[in-house]
């Protein structure tokens, strides 16, 4: 915290006398796992386009066609690394996907920062230097508790977990923390009926929609669905088309969308948990301007796990009009 909190101050000192600061033939790529039409991905490219421009930086950030393609990733970063840039910027979904790739940027002085998703082991596990972004497993538990507070006081809780991208770092995490909490909730109320179930969910609205949907109209007792990202989005429509009054199944999710938003305003979804895309777009760019400058080695910076309720959807609205949220 302390070497952040110094970082930090730097960057206030560096670009307070001046409106940009330039760091001279600096190229920075950031590939990842998501496709452009992912509106929470292009929060962490204003992000990255804001900082950027703010030292002056020649940069690109590289989507996949497919969203979620580990395959596309790795050829994006490939690619990239042969244009010999001084920071590669990476998600980091696999555990193993990406440790020869990676290991090859390093091997060529290449500075490596994760973002947004980390190997499960940190840097035990990969050769990257940094992480930024959100701690996953506590933020799923941090959601569950959020959304126990809604929980019905008497009868049976019926929980239906949305593994929106099984075998990926990010949404097991996001979905383990879920199910910790659940475990524990169980162990406190033993005199009620919890349980729960995991679902293949999906990373489309469409297809969410009907996977939800369908279990949902099979097991029309559920009391709650968990979402590892926004797409409970989805699931809010389907409540809505089925004439399902508002907080009948308790919904909840991740990244503050816009799509989400409308549905929390409309009282679908009661808690969604903000992992502050824009700064992990703006950040490692500051992390790579000071290694650059200065020689600062990249430190992890943790985006947050902060719970957002529907009486903040209108202000974060507004913000995410403008691309910051």
């Amino acid at each position: 915290m302390k070497k952040l909190t110094a970082m930090l101050l730097l960057g206030v000192a560096l670009f307070g006398a001046q409106t940009t600061a330039r760091a001279d033939g600096l190229n920075i790529v950031f590939t990842h796992h998501s496709s452009a039409s992912n509106t929470f991905w292009q929060a962490v490219k204003k992000g990255f386009d804001d900082g950027c421009a703010k030292v002056e930086a020649s940069c690109n950030m590289v989507f996949t066609q497919t969203e979620g393609s580990i395959e596309q990733q790795v050829a994006n970063m490939r690619a990239a690394l042969a244009a010999k840039p001084n920071a590669l910027l990476t998600s980091i979904v696999d555990d193993h996907a990406f440790d020869d790739v990676i290991k090859e940027a390093r091997d060529a002085g290449v500075l490596v920062i994760a973002v947004n998703v980390d190997d499960t082991e940190g840097a035990k596990g990969n050769a990257r230097q940094a992480f930024v972004g959100q701690g996953f497993k506590p933020a799923g538990y941090s959601l569950a508790k959020a959304i126990s507070e809604s929980f019905p006081k008497d009868g049976p809780i019926k929980v239906l977990v949305g593994i929106s991208a099984p075998g990926q770092n990010w949404s097991e995490s996001r979905g383990a923390g879920v199910m910790q909490f659940l475990e524990e909730y169980k162990a406190a109320h033993a005199d009620r009926d919890v349980s729960w179930e995991r679902i293949d969910s999906g990373t489309d609205l469409a297809i969410t929609s009907d996977r939800v949907g369908a279990y949902l109209n099979a097991h029309p007792d559920t009391t709650a669905y968990f979402d590892t990202g926004f797409w409970c989005a989805g699931v809010a429509r389907v409540l809505q088309d089925r004439g399902v009054a508002p907080g009948k199944v308790l919904l909840g999710g991740f990244d503050l969308v816009p799509e989400v938003l409308q549905q929390m305003q409309k009282g679908y979804v009661q808690a969604l948990v903000d992992q502050q895309p824009y700064m992990q777009g703006f950040m490692p760019v500051m992390e790579a301007y000071l290694n650059k400058k200065i020689g600062l080695a990249p430190s992890d910076i943790d985006t947050g796990q902060g719970i957002v309720r529907p009486n903040q959807a209108d202000a974060i609205m507004a913000l995410s009009a403008q691309g910051m949220r």
